[in-house]
């Protein structure tokens, strides 16, 4: 499933203008979309960071002392982005590239900056080979880091590990077509 890519903040605001409706960037910076329907009014869709519209159907954009000032602490209360890494193996392999292998006191920085409780690991394939074949390899890449990473001091029981075989590749290819950026291991610190 894919990551929601907007924080709506729908806040009742009691004093002077009524209901405002805000849209604010994710924790990467990315702005979605939202179509709304004040009991007052016609739809109105917001596109751009901090545009807003008020009970009235006025549509405006807020500066971002007047985000901080009216949502500051909800938003110091939102976690830090989830840390990606993404590791590359060699071809049908579970042993890590000369870059990703630096990659590991990284994750590890990042878990320990964050005093992190879940981390997870996806292993992924290249289309080359059977089906089977791709999501056992994948696994076993996967299951490589996770061990890795607990011998560095990760607890194992905040680790979940899963593997996708060939069937979400990073790069899409025909069946059989040996894509480097495939054959990877997503790590995700939260």
């Amino acid at each position: 499933m894919k990551k929601l890519t907007l924080i709506i903040f729908s806040l009742i605001l009691l004093a002077g203008c009524g209901q405002k409706i805000v849209l604010l960037p994710d924790l990467d910076g990315h702005v979605g979309e939202v179509t709304v329907t004040p009991h007052s009014g016609e739809a109105v869709t917001l596109t751009q960071a901090n545009q807003a519209v008020s009970g009235k159907n006025d549509v405006y954009t807020m500066t971002e002392t007047e985000v901080q000032d009216t949502f500051g602490e909800a938003l110091q209360a939102q976690p830090e982005p989830t840390a990606r890494f993404r590791l590359y193996f060699l071809s049908d392999s579970a042993k890590l590239t000369v870059e990703s292998e630096k990659m590991l006191s990284e994750i590890m920085e990042s878990y320990r900056a964050r005093s992190s409780t879940d981390v997870s690991i996806i292993g992924h394939t290249d289309t080359v080979g059977e089906k089977q074949y791709n999501y056992d390899l994948s696994l076993r890449r996967a299951l490589s880091i996770k061990k890795k990473l607990v011998e560095e001091g990760m607890p194992a029981d905040i680790i979940q590990t899963t593997s996708h075989g060939e069937t979400n590749p990073l790069i899409p290819t025909p069946d059989g077509k040996r894509e480097p950026r495939n054959r990877r291991v997503e790590v995700l610190v939260r």
